[in-house]
């Protein structure tokens, strides 16, 4: 069974940087794209970031020069590094591990993280 477990998330003044981590089990990490999305209340989830099995990026607008995501398929981890953080970004983080290699379909997701920015 897949688990996906997120840590790092917490309350930071706007400005200030955070560094996500989600650590995967249960199948082969290095070949499946993996990702992060993001839920501020009453809001639909959306996609932040995702990285393919061959390391290949992709980022929504609004975060792109400041949002950082990585993977290291030796310790089964992808990260989500943030900094320039804004009140906006705030909302619940959640990993995600997609079908295939490529990000098109998040199948398993993690229990997600609190991120809030104060102004």
């Amino acid at each position: 069974q897949v688990q996906l477990v997120e840590s790092g998330g917490g309350l930071v003044q706007a400005g200030g940087s955070l560094r996500l981590s989600c650590a995967a089990s249960g199948r082969t990490f290095s070949a499946y794209a993996m990702g992060w999305f993001r839920q501020a209340p009453g809001q639909e989830r959306e996609s932040v970031a995702a990285i393919s099995a061959t390391g290949r990026t992709l980022y929504r607008d609004s975060v792109k020069g400041r949002f950082t995501i990585s993977r290291d398929n030796a310790k089964s981890t992808v990260y989500l590094q943030m900094v320039s953080l804004k009140p906006e970004d705030t909302a619940v983080y959640y990993c995600t591990s997609y079908r295939t290699a490529l990000a098109l379909t998040p199948n398993y997701w993690g229990q997600g993280t609190q991120v809030t920015v104060s102004s």
